[in-house]
């Protein structure tokens, strides 16, 4: 649905001036003078011309519920011009600075464990920022220009319940015995900031009403969109942004709990080998699907300390079918959409010995989270094809059950995936069978 009118700017614009939105009557009386004027023609055609300076340009307007002209939408006209004012003026003005932010950030200039080190003194991620990691830079190239503001005292360091930004996780988290040094990209999300908020890339302003940059959603990293572009791989994703263990990326949750593996991956095989492996048709059986839902709500719950015992559950069926969930709720499968055709490709070689080394450089491929919980779960699966005289559940057996739950398609083109069960099976089948070789 597109917007029959057309939205004029005049007399340029400074983001300290008022500006008002006037009927067309008034404006062409010349009633209204000295600011900015917005000229709200209702009967002309959808196009927003923008006199701003000595320049005019030319804007699509829409409407599909809110006004937009690009990627932000607002709820009222007056919004979105004032927005494009703020915009206009500080791409105008400041066209090359802009150019030159995400040179010499100071997000690599000054070392995490300068962040670390600002101490109790810095706030934490208040509606202004992170105070702390701004005020540990002061002395950086870079002249941040007193943008640090007063922290809230809920945030103070030294509180019991210390909330942290993602600067200063990264820069205090310590290197646990078990911590997996596992990379991982930040999974920016455009983001309304409240109150003013600084770039905690370039320490740069960001400016706008509305949609002013990027916030990461695992560890709450806050940049200009186009910083996100040039940052680290380096997220260290925050339990408080992490509220779920299903459903979640695998690589996001291992580094929120500091855990090599999932811990449903890690628990559940555990219980298996302790109670389940001479059980008949273990992992073919399906167990009840109420109950398989309460251990996915148990772990979603209560995460390492959720119970899924003898006692909570006496059918093993209900945690190897907890288990296969869990892979199968992934929103990017253990076998990866990158990797997925390597490993097809692989499998269709007639030659035993090149099809072994082609699924050896798949392997590759995938991430180290990935690469570490498939060593993991194929090693126990040669554990339960030991027991296959008393479970029936040999390699090829196994592979038929976990190859459509661990490789699905890059195209959701149902011809296409029926096509590759065959081969899927073959790549697990060839996995268990030589995991000892493969990992």
């Amino acid at each position: 649905m597109r917007v029959q009118h057309k939205v004029v700017f005049t007399n340029g614009f400074s983001p300290h001036q008022p500006h008002q939105i006037v009927p067309c009557s008034v404006l062409v009386r010349g009633q209204v003078k000295g600011v900015p004027r917005i000229l709200l023609c209702p009967a002309l055609a959808e196009v927003l011309p923008c006199l701003f300076g000595n320049q005019t340009r030319n804007f699509r307007l829409f409407y599909d519920g809110k006004h937009f002209v690009g990627e932000k939408r607002f709820e009222s006209i007056h919004d979105l011009v004032t927005d494009g004012f703020i915009t206009l003026y500080v791409e105008t003005k400041a066209a090359e600075y802009i150019a030159r932010m995400t040179i010499n950030p100071i997000y690599e200039h000054v070392g995490y464990t300068t962040a670390g080190s600002a101490g109790p003194a810095g706030g934490g991620g208040g509606g202004g920022g992170s105070g702390n990691w701004r005020a540990a830079r002061s002395g950086a190239a870079r002249d941040v220009r007193a943008v640090t503001p007063s922290a809230p005292a809920d945030n103070d360091l030294s509180s019991p319940g210390d909330k942290l930004s993602a600067l200063v996780r990264r820069a205090t988290l310590k290197d646990g015995e078990h911590t997996a040094k596992y990379e991982k990209a930040h999974n920016f999300k455009v983001h309304t900031f409240r109150g003013p908020h600084w770039c905690e890339y370039c320490a740069n302003f960001m400016w706008g009403l509305i949609a002013q940059g990027v916030k990461c959603a695992d560890c709450g990293l806050n940049v200009h969109k186009q910083c996100s572009k040039v940052v680290p791989h380096d997220c260290e994703p925050d339990l408080k942004h992490v509220k779920k263990v299903y459903s979640c990326d695998l690589t996001t949750l291992v580094k929120a709990h500091n855990r090599k593996r999932p811990m449903v991956v890690d628990m559940c095989i555990k219980e298996i080998e302790m109670r389940g492996l001479r059980s008949e048709g273990l992992y073919r059986v399906s167990g009840f699907s109420e109950h398989i839902e309460d251990v996915k709500m148990a772990f979603d719950r209560d995460g390492e300390k959720a119970d899924i015992s003898a006692n909570s559950y006496d059918d093993i069926n209900i945690i190897t079918g907890a288990l296969k969930l869990y892979f199968r709720d992934l929103p990017i499968p253990l076998i990866t959409y990158d990797a997925y055709p390597k490993f097809i490709e692989a499998s269709k070689l007639m030659d035993a010995d090149e099809r072994l080394e082609g699924i050896h450089e798949a392997l590759r491929l995938l991430p180290p989270a990935h690469y570490e919980s498939l060593r993991y779960l194929m090693a126990h699966l040669k554990r339960v094809t030991l027991y296959s005289k008393e479970n029936l559940m040999s390699a090829e057996n196994l592979a038929i059950v976990f190859g459509p739950t661990l490789m699905r398609p890059p195209e959701q083109d149902v011809l296409a995936t029926l096509n590759d069960i065959r081969y899927q099976r073959l790549v697990i089948e060839t996995l268990i069978n030589n995991e000892e070789i493969l990992f």
